[in-house]
């Protein structure tokens, strides 16, 4: 449904999509969430780490928390020796994939139209 100029946001309201760019932040959030909502299942740390390869155990880690707070994502911690811990899309997270699934057709739409930067290279998205 698209939507008419008369229902956007006014001057001095809040806009939709820098609230949505602030919630996705960051060059990993996307692959991290996409991801989770295709596994759809708990993951492993390591497992998810080594699926978004080359994110750094850093960054991984900032994403996740960030994704905890928001509500996007469940982290289950075990009391084990060696300590374990796993992540799960929760529903709220889960109400992203047709968004997601959105941009990623887009993507793959247009990825031949799109001139990379020169140290970047764009490659389709399998589905």
């Amino acid at each position: 449904m698209v939507k008419k100029f008369s229902d956007l946001p006014k001057v001095g309201e809040p806009c939709p999509m820098v609230n949505f760019v602030s919630l996705i932040a960051g060059k990993w959030a996307i692959p991290i969430l996409y991801r989770l909502i295709v596994i759809d299942d708990p993951v492993r740390f390591s497992v998810l780490q080594r699926a978004i390869h080359p994110i750094t155990q850093k960054e991984l880690t900032r994403q996740l928390r960030q994704f905890e707070v928001r509500g996007l994502i469940v982290r289950q911690v075990f009391a084990e020796v060696p300590p374990r811990v796993e992540y799960q899309i929760t529903e709220l997270g889960k109400s992203l994939r047709p968004a997601l699934d959105s941009l990623a057709g887009w993507m793959n739409a247009h990825i031949h139209e799109i001139s990379p930067a020169p140290s970047l290279s764009v490659k389709p998205v399998d589905e």
